[in-house]
């Protein structure tokens, strides 16, 4: 299935200049939901993933079934003030300006196998955010997935040397 026909570009959103890849196209259609999850999860099985870590908010949406997949549990990393119990924080850059990220600060044990899953790579800076939280609580940073990396922005530059899988590329 040629994933990239399902999902709709939106110009100028969320502001002008930037292009939006929006996948509940491709979601809503149940081949697509399907193939996207098969492909996100693929090559992580048999590594031995404890727990996928979805950021918030369409990581939610695509890590709760490819670690269900993996027969992994799910943890999430939200916006800040959404999560009821001590917390860790950190702060990062986006194309269109400044957020910070939060995981419950007894999420990950020490030394768990640890796969990030999130809809974009772009300029790295959320998922740099996410994986320096995974490591501030001792886990053990297997890969980064995404659904969809935009090569152009170089997110993996910020990324260092961490192990990155991307499904699709613009």
């Amino acid at each position: 299935m040629d994933l990239k026909k399902h999902i709709r570009e939106v110009p100028d959103f969320p502001k002008t200049g930037i292009l939006f890849y929006d996948i509940t196209t491709l979601l809503r259609d149940p081949a697509g939901l399907a193939a996207t999850i098969e492909q996100l999860a693929a090559p992580f099985s048999g590594k031995g993933i404890d727990v996928v870590i979805g950021i918030e908010s369409r990581g939610f949406i695509l890590g709760a079934p490819v670690a269900e997949r993996l027969g992994a549990g799910f943890i999430p990393i939200r916006k800040p003030g959404k999560l009821p119990a001590e917390t860790r924080t950190e702060s990062y850059n986006l194309e269109y300006g400044q957020d910070a990220l939060q995981i419950h600060a007894d999420a990950v044990d020490n030394g768990q196998c640890v796969l990030i899953v999130d809809d974009v790579l772009a300029t790295g800076g959320t998922a740099a955010a996410a994986a320096a939280l995974v490591q501030s609580l001792g886990g053990d940073l297997h890969a980064l997935a995404f659904l969809i990396e935009l090569k152009g922005l170089d997110g993996r530059a910020k990324l260092g040397g961490q192990n990155i899988f991307s499904v699709l590329q613009y």
